[in-house]
């Protein structure tokens, strides 16, 4: 237990600004941005979503939606392959993550391999992929937002930060914890020795047990670390960095049903190609020392009894965000301006007090309009929610939807097609039916 709490000591304030950082990036870098530059099947539409891609702070299930919603306001596919594989790698919150326990040359390289790995997915697509045309195949009309003042939108960075992002990412920081934990515990100090001399057979074993599984960038780290401390090479350890987020069971369902059999294949050896190749060029091109250094000297840090105060702090800060945000997910209804208590109501009408969990209101005006129920399955965390929010938003004819994370709903209303609504949310990758 002593190994994970220095971990969590030494990775703490700069999971603290890096949550912050994302929450700016989140609320004053308008979405449209990324759009707008992402069309046509050329290389700088795919240059454009891995730069877009390597800052944002998107987890490894949330990405997907977005990626999708990108294909549906004109993307091409190998622009949206470049921001699949670039942006669950990293992010501002993993790389000053990386920083703190791996070290100035692991947080230099996490995302320079990130972007020519998704340069390399997304061109891969663009030569030999499916033919498309160039414009965009279904355009969606967004919905005008409100122009928020500074200070609303630092209260949004904020929500977004210690709260949202909170909740997408701390369970499986802990889960990568617990793992470190059960590594440094039970994996003998001799084991990574077998493969001393054989970097290619440990990172296919790595490959084997991480593309299927779901990490996230910053959770991924601890146990990154936990292996070289048990012997792991640098170049292995930056193979489970990369593979571990940028591919799980989940992206792979989605990518072969929304962009087909023939791009799944170009995506999973974009990334299988270039975790070995980037991998074996630490191994045998730069020395152990650069990566090895900071992992020692943390060591070293452990052996000294003074307390760093300002760490244990910022531990203790970060612990009671977190038991704020899974409150907050599982505890607490917040109150809509209409008096509903459901948490994301969208209905805004002053004259509506009706206080039913799923309040819409239906004034004389909106006799013929409609609400319907529907199920939605896939959805993991609140970028999940807020891609499926946005698709059934910009259907023509609905006036509000409420989509829950926790019930696997939405409750849409207006006057629109059902057909329409689920073709909408089938295309960023999720299943919906009619209850």
């Amino acid at each position: 237990m002593e190994e994970i709490f220095d971990l969590i000591n030494e990775m703490s304030p700069y999971l603290l600004l890096g949550f912050f950082l994302a929450g700016l990036m989140h609320a004053f870098v308008p979405n449209k941005v990324y759009s707008k530059y992402l069309a046509g099947n050329s290389f700088s539409s795919v240059l454009y979503a891995a730069l877009f891609g390597v800052p944002l702070p998107l987890c490894s299930c949330g990405v997907i939606p977005t990626a999708m919603s990108l294909r549906r306001e004109g993307a091409s596919k190998g622009a949206a392959v470049s921001f699949l594989i670039a942006t669950p790698q990293t992010g501002v919150d993993s790389i000053i993550a990386t920083y703190s326990l791996l070290g100035l040359p692991f947080a230099l390289i996490r995302p320079v391999v990130a972007l020519l790995t998704s340069l390399f997915g997304g061109q891969l697509v663009n030569v030999l992929g499916d033919k498309e045309e160039a414009t965009a195949i279904s355009a969606v009309q967004a919905r005008t937002q409100e122009n928020k003042s500074f200070w609303e939108r630092i209260k949004e960075a904020l929500h977004y930060s210690f709260v949202d992002m909170m909740q997408d990412i701390g369970k499986w920081l802990i889960m990568g914890l617990i793992v470190a934990g059960l590594i440094t515990v039970l994996v003998p100090d001799s084991f990574f020795a077998l493969f001393k001399d054989n970097s290619l057979l440990s990172m296919l074993i790595v490959l084997a047990c991480a593309i299927p599984m779901y990490l996230c960038a910053t959770g991924s780290i601890p146990i990154a670390v936990a292996l070289m401390l048990k012997g792991l090479s640098p170049g292995t350890a930056l193979v489970l960095l990369m593979a571990g987020p940028a591919c799980n069971v989940a992206s792979i369902l989605v990518i072969n049903k929304v962009l087909g059999k023939r791009t799944l294949i170009l995506y999973l050896t974009a990334i299988i190609g270039g975790a070995i190749l980037f991998g074996l060029g630490i191994d045998y091109l730069l020395p152990r020392e650069w990566f090895t250094g900071s992992l020692t000297a943390m060591m070293d840090d452990c052996c000294h009894t003074t307390p760093e105060y300002f760490n244990i702090g910022c531990t203790i800060l970060m612990f009671l965000l977190l038991l704020n945000a899974f409150g907050r997910k599982f505890f607490l209804k917040e109150e809509c301006s209409c008096g509903c208590h459901d948490e994301h109501c969208h209905c805004h009408d002053e004259e509506c007090h009706c206080h039913d969990e799923h309040c819409h209101c239906h004034d004389e005006e909106c006799e013929d309009d409609i609400t319907v129920e529907f199920l939605v399955s896939g959805m993991n965390c609140n970028h999940c929610r807020s891609s499926v929010e946005n698709a059934i938003l910009s259907v023509p004819g609905v006036e509000t939807a409420t989509v829950s994370l926790e019930k696997e709903n939405a409750i849409v209303h207006g006057e629109f097609q059902v057909d329409e609504i689920i073709k909408a949310v089938e295309s960023i990758g999720f299943d919906i039916k009619t209850k």
